[in-house]
């Protein structure tokens, strides 16, 4: 499945700090970059970068969480190869300090996410601007298109379509609801009313989907693919970065230290905190619903694996 243009973006540790609260210890993030350096990744988003607050703070929610310069630093400076993927920090509308943000040339982070609903796109607009002012590559985001209107999605397309500041446009299955057809659906309606932007697509992994469903986007044309390692994220997870780069023909990368990280980094991990497919997560994902409730389920060892009851309960809420 080779083609030049592909790119893919590691969300390790921003994804997967969803289920642990961005715990990562300094040693876990530093060998994740390592490993995303030796495989000759194209971008590595190291986190989110929200804004601080007496509810929310480092201590509870994660370094991960908060993305400061020196922490990012800190690892970059413990890889001593040549080649470095570019890094990335992810926004969420209506959650930062844009004053936390240094200009592009002083930072060793080159591309901020922007994450935002439907509702909040003339935001996430504002907010791309102002990134890319400061010297950044940008992409929007566009959190659960399938539970938005589509009226609403496309005028917010449209909207996106006109800002040249905006680099790349994501189609994200929050959900993990779409199967292989939705998503060359949804992908002909994005760029019916976004032609002039690259798009990317974001998966998770509810109903098992997530690497088809990124092959799809391949199939596509769709030029820059979210992975994690071991398919580590919110819920149910995401497209496995391992099975990914073996799929793309592309010789640059080498899986091998994708999967040495497994073997030293995530095999341990699975010991603490749970992430992949379950029949909770499946039917959320049928439902087209967000996995919150999924992750409630499973968070109740009494109860956990009591599937049917699960979908009769989301049924009557339904």
């Amino acid at each position: 499945m080779y083609r030049e243009e592909l790119k893919v973006f590691d969300c390790t540790i921003r994804d997967g700090g969803l289920i642990n609260n961005y715990q990562f210890s300094d040693e876990f993030v530093k060998a994740i970059y390592a490993a995303t350096c030796e495989a000759g990744v194209d971008y590595m988003e190291i986190g989110k970068k929200l804004c601080e607050s007496d509810d929310y703070t480092r201590e509870k929610y994660g370094k991960w969480n908060f993305c400061d310069e020196d922490d990012i630093k800190r690892v970059v400076d413990s890889y001593e190869g040549d080649y470095r993927p570019i890094l990335a920090v992810m926004y969420d509308v209506g959650r930062i300090d844009f004053s936390a943000l240094p200009p592009a040339d002083q930072s060793v982070v080159g591309m901020v996410r922007i994450a935002c609903y439907v509702a909040d796109i003339d935001k996430g607009i504002e907010l791309a601007k102002r990134c890319k002012d400061h010297g950044y590559e940008t992409t929007i985001n566009i959190m659960a298109p399938s539970a938005a209107i589509e009226t609403d999605l496309i005028e917010g397309l449209e909207q996106i379509n006109e800002i040249p500041e905006v680099d790349y446009l994501y189609l994200v299955d929050s959900f993990g609801a779409f199967y292989s057809e939705q998503i060359t659906s949804y992908l002909k309606l994005y760029r019916k009313h976004a032609p002039n932007k690259e798009l990317g697509f974001h998966a998770h992994n509810n109903q098992q989907l997530a690497f088809s469903n990124t092959q799809q986007c391949i199939i596509d044309g769709v030029n820059l693919l979210d992975a994690t390692v071991n398919g580590i994220g919110r819920g149910a997870g995401n497209c496995n970065l391992e099975l990914l780069l073996n799929f793309l023909k592309n010789p640059k990368f080498d899986v091998r230290p994708i999967y040495k990280v497994i073997q030293e980094q995530m095999v341990p991990l699975r010991k603490e905190i749970e992430w992949g497919f379950n029949d909770i997560y499946g039917i959320s994902g049928y439902l087209n619903q967000h996995p919150r409730e999924a992750m409630r389920m499973r968070a109740d060892k009494k109860n956990q694996d009591n599937c049917h009851d699960f979908l009769i309960e989301s049924l009557s809420v339904e």
